[in-house]
């Protein structure tokens, strides 16, 4: 039964092998073959344009799609967040492990006294922007890309006060500096800190292996996040930010919705008993769309097609 070998599809930056390999070792442990296949994406290869620019959701999803459809990998491993609300036709989710750190981190220089005043941070990310420009007008935001690594190495390099991380991808290489600080006013992404493992809707020896590696209570809560991102329409690009978290019998959930200025601010907090966890992204989603939202979304997409 344990005779096929699972090939395990990745990215090949320092993050994203780090995950390929922690899910190898664990399909190992369970007695599985397993194989890594790495593959740029074109995420990974057009640097010099912001994401959002790019015209695709799934920008560093799609090559690995790709090769699972065209049978050259069984499953793919990916940071959720970077995962887009609809998969490819015949691709399903088949496990969400369990969450690391939630948190943002802006990496800075030794120096905070820029807060107090004017500054310069970097982030490739729109929903980092607008939370930063939100809490601190006054600063420039530039555009930052690359793998963790590449940004790292870019915010040594320019004169920037600082730059903007997942904590959890910095943990998982060792890469977190000294200089850093917890940034836990700002709403993560949308599964930040969650791993996922996708395969092939038809493959039941590799989603059933898989299957082993789910953690359920991270499974609830990205998917109460990943709800809320569907239906406000953000697709990977828009400045969305949401956090569901298990306390006892209740889940609590934030979600917010910014201009891409930072000016505008749209959030929601909502608490309801476990069993009703099912609708409470898209509920919570809904209000936000009637109480503004759904003007603030248009603005944001004529915006970005400039």
């Amino acid at each position: 039964m344990m005779t096929k070998t699972i090939r395990i599809g990745t990215r090949d930056s320092e993050l994203a092998l780090w995950q390929a390999h922690t899910v190898q070792k664990k399909l190992n442990d369970l007695g599985y073959k397993t194989e890594i296949i790495a593959v740029k994406s074109q995420g990974d290869i057009i640097l010099d344009k912001p994401l959002y620019e790019l015209g695709i959701t799934g920008i560093f999803t799609k090559t690995l799609d790709i090769a699972m459809i065209n049978g050259q990998v069984d499953i793919a491993v990916h940071s959720m967040k970077d995962v887009p609300t609809a998969l490819p036709i015949g691709i399903v989710q088949a496990a969400v492990l369990e969450r690391a750190n939630t948190l943002d981190i802006l990496v800075h220089k030794g120096n905070l006294d820029f807060l107090e005043g004017n500054g310069t941070i970097a982030t490739g990310s729109l929903r980092r922007q607008a939370q930063w420009l939100h809490k601190y007008p006054n600063h420039k935001v530039v555009d930052l890309r690359g793998n963790v690594n590449t940004r790292m190495q870019k915010l040594k390099d320019n004169d920037w006060d600082g730059a903007v991380f997942a904590a959890a991808g910095l943990e998982r290489i060792n890469l977190k500096p000294k200089t850093f600080i917890d940034l836990d006013w700002m709403i993560p992404a949308p599964a930040q800190g969650a791993m996922v493992i996708v395969a092939m809707a038809n493959d039941e020896f590799c989603r059933e292996a898989v299957s082993e590696l789910n953690d359920i209570e991270t499974e609830v809560c990205t998917h109460i996040e990943r709800q809320f991102l569907k239906t406000l329409e953000g697709g990977c690009t828009a400045p969305i930010g949401a956090l569901a978290t298990f306390t006892e019998d209740t889940i609590e959930f934030k979600g917010v919705l910014f201009s891409i200025d930072g000016k505008q601010k749209l959030e929601i907090e909502k608490s309801v008993p476990l069993q009703e966890w099912k609708k409470l992204g898209y509920n919570a989603a809904q209000e936000i769309l009637n109480n503004g939202g759904a003007a603030l979304m248009k603005n944001i997409k004529e915006t970005l097609k400039k």
